[in-house]
């Protein structure tokens, strides 16, 4: 029979990946996740029967042990970027990742791999306190597991490149904070081998993942806004007036009791744009995994092209232009 992985998170944006990818390598693949009937989109990733998506709550004991039953490996891919109700940093990146790894090491799961991220825990961020919390959890129970620490992470559904692209269809001026923080985008699929790597168990510790490039923010805007084709106006916004615009769209959630979820900007992401978000030096990353990251100028028309003024139109009227009557 062939070995069965449960992915908690499986659905989201990296746990997809490693989804298709442990269905290629031929194992039963079961996604853990909040809303089973919206991760129907996975099945068709492996043969009939081979990936199910499965119900399941981090914040309970049962609910994780359920579908852990009878798993060789585990992988922890949940996460959140705000607090909403009660899915709070701390009950999801912290308790929900120690409570994942104890289980495991209980049921005698061989090998598990934890996605946590490049965060700086001097910082005041409830996120970056969370992340460091669930990984010192990860670690306690399941001291041999796989934890990987990726810089902001790209690819055809991101939140990056995606939502600011979005924001230049919106006029002549491209608002941001943080312009001179220094990014290390990594795409989705190449942190989605390296986990698959510690599934396998060929690999264990930590690892920091960052692609090929370093740039500031504003510098990957830039970047961005060639792929789309469109010249506007980078507005790097000081932080203070970040903090007043986060403060802002907090009490909106607030006054609405949670009917409005400020999705734009919090008080904790504007705090972290203070922090380089870079692989630290020294660290373990892909060349010890002997993988080769690809960078965003590969990657980016894929699917930015959307956002340019005539979105795929875009290349045909280039071509058009050149023409010689």
């Amino acid at each position: 029979m062939s070995k069965l992985v449960t992915i908690y998170g499986g659905s989201g944006f990296v746990g997809r990946h490693i989804a298709q990818r442990m269905a290629k390598e031929g194992w039963r693949v079961r996604v853990a996740v909040r809303r089973p009937n919206e991760a129907m989109f996975v099945k068709p990733y492996g043969s009939v029967g081979q990936v199910e998506p499965v119900f399941c709550n981090v914040r309970d004991d049962a609910s994780v042990a359920g579908v852990m039953a009878g798993a060789d490996a585990v992988v922890n891919c949940v996460g959140i970027l705000s607090d909403r109700g009660k899915n709070t940093f701390d009950a999801v990146q912290h308790e929900g990742a120690e409570r994942i790894a104890r289980i495991a090491s209980e049921q005698g799961v061989a090998t598990m791999v934890h996605l946590s991220a490049i965060a700086d825990t001097e910082t005041e961020s409830d996120y970056a306190t969370s992340k460091a919390l669930g990984e010192e959890g990860v670690i306690q129970h399941m001291p041999n597991a796989m934890i990987l620490r990726p810089s902001v992470i790209f690819g055809q559904d991101d939140g990056f490149f995606n939502r600011f692209a979005s924001m230049s269809r919106m006029g002549p001026m491209l608002p941001i904070i943080g312009g001179e923080t220094k990014f290390q985008p990594v795409f989705v699929d190449d942190v989605a081998q390296a986990a698959v790597m510690g599934i396998l168990g060929q690999a264990e510790g930590v690892y920091e993942l960052g692609g090929p490039e370093v740039k500031t923010l504003r510098g990957w805007i830039g970047e961005m806004l060639e792929v789309v084709q469109r010249k506007r106006i980078v507005m790097n916004l000081p932080f203070w007036l970040g903090r007043v615009m986060a403060f802002g769209f907090g009490l909106m959630q607030t006054v609405t009791f949670g009917l409005v979820h400020n999705s734009v900007l919090t008080k904790d992401q504007v705090r972290l744009l203070k922090i380089d978000n870079v692989v630290s030096e020294g660290a373990k990353g892909f060349d010890d995994l002997g993988i080769r990251p690809l960078a965003p100028e590969t990657i980016l028309p894929d699917y930015l092209w959307r956002y340019r003024p005539s979105g795929q139109y875009d290349a045909i009227k280039d071509s058009a232009r050149n023409m010689k009557i």
